[in-house]
């Protein structure tokens, strides 16, 4: 059996956050019925990259979830869509704050229905604040984390990551764990709960490690100068010979002498912080050594040896890692109309319920039929509601 099998959620959302959260728990069994607007649907759908104009980080994310087209500016519309939250526990949303009041379809009146729902809604900078109706996106969020401000070197502009962090773990991951919390809560007190995902509260929540300096020093800490963005010589990217880099992360102490002793510098062991001219010295011959072998051969020199060293691979490396394929993070998924799709696997392993890919991502309006005939309506109201936009 599937961990949440039985769990129906109401996907209101689009393009990245919200979706990442509902793929998570749909690829554990929850029935995600993706809800659209019948003229488009979700932005992803045909976005590039693309196979036969069919977006595919739209597939990759929502695999196993239904797909609703339902216009929900009609009466007809809210009248479906709470025909479905009765029998719902989760209703995800990710507008920006006030758009669901003006729908109608806000958590206050979904509770009129259904007092045991968990309505998450996943937003820039939460319902409530002076920044609340602020538009935004993942850049801007890290921006005003301080997060942003720490990346890079100290000679040069801050520099963004290549995945968008606060959408994926901010957004989607905290909006996750927030059902689920508040899920566990139903099971105890038989009410369900309103969830406020800020993606600016969730990458504040990442900062333990800079605030921790900041209160120990007094002083903000600088980019090019904090621990943690390589300005020390036991936590850095060095290049090799091949133009290539490694990793290099033995923070303790254990890990830093087996990396000194294996290069021969035993009198490097007690300078594994050390700033100044020494960490200079330390950060230079570290420099100046790897630069005299390859990436791999670094990384085969370093095998076994309990290190904390690793490659910087390319995406067609990546793919092919073998401790990545091991773990099945990368699976192949046939799609109907786009064929044989590579997509990221499922990240959590769980060993009695483990989480499946039963289905791949539908068509828009694919179940319209299915889950309105679920819920009573006749093949001819089904296709009156058709000629009047409702679907």
């Amino acid at each position: 059996m599937s961990a949440l099998k039985g769990l129906r959620i109401l996907d209101l959302t689009l393009t990245l956050p919200g979706p990442y959260c509902t793929h998570l728990l749909a690829d554990f069994g929850a029935e995600v019925i993706k809800i659209e607007n019948p003229e488009g649907g979700d932005w992803f759908r045909h976005e590039e990259p693309a196979i036969k104009g069919l977006g595919l980080r739209f597939l990759d994310l929502n695999r196993n979830k239904k797909s609703l087209a339902l216009n929900l500016k009609t009466p007809a519309g809210k009248e479906i869509f709470f025909a479905l939250a009765r029998s719902s526990q989760v209703v995800v949303e990710g507008f920006r704050p006030g758009v669901v009041e003006r729908l109608g379809i806000d958590y206050s009146r979904v509770k009129e229905v259904n007092p045991q729902i968990v309505y998450c809604s996943i937003s820039g900078y939460g319902q409530d604040g002076p920044y609340r109706l602020l538009a935004g996106h993942d850049i801007n969020y890290l921006g005003y984390s301080g997060i942003l401000d720490l990346a890079g070197y100290e000679d040069r502009p801050p520099s963004l990551p290549s995945v968008p962090i606060a959408d994926y773990s901010a957004g989607g991951l905290m909006a996750a764990v927030g059902i689920l919390l508040a899920l566990m809560a139903v099971q105890r007190t038989g009410k369900g709960q309103f969830v406020d995902i800020s993606m600016l509260d969730g990458v504040m929540g990442f900062q333990h490690a800079p605030l921790a300096e900041y209160l120990a020093t007094g002083a903000a800490p600088e980019r090019g100068k904090f621990w943690l963005a390589g300005n020390i010589p036991c936590y850095a990217l060095y290049e090799t010979q091949d133009g290539k880099a490694i990793t290099v992360g033995p923070l303790e102490p254990h890990f830093w002498a087996n990396l000194c002793r294996a290069l021969g510098r035993d009198d490097f062991i007690d300078h594994q912080r050390a700033e100044g001219e020494k960490g200079q010295e330390v950060y230079n011959f570290l420099k100046k050594t790897f630069r005299q072998k390859t990436r791999d051969e670094w990384v085969a020199f370093f095998h076994g040896q309990d290190v904390c060293l690793g490659p910087v691979k390319n995406m067609g490396e990546t793919l092919e890692d073998p401790q990545i394929r091991h773990r099945q993070m990368i699976v192949d998924v046939e799609h109907p109309q786009a064929g044989q799709l590579k997509q990221i696997g499922i990240p959590i392993k769980l060993y009695e319920t483990p989480g499946e890919i039963r289905s791949p991502a539908p068509s828009l309006g694919q179940h319209t039929e299915e889950i309105l005939g679920e819920l009573g309506y006749s093949a001819e109201v089904i296709e009156g509601f058709r000629r009047e936009k409702v679907i």
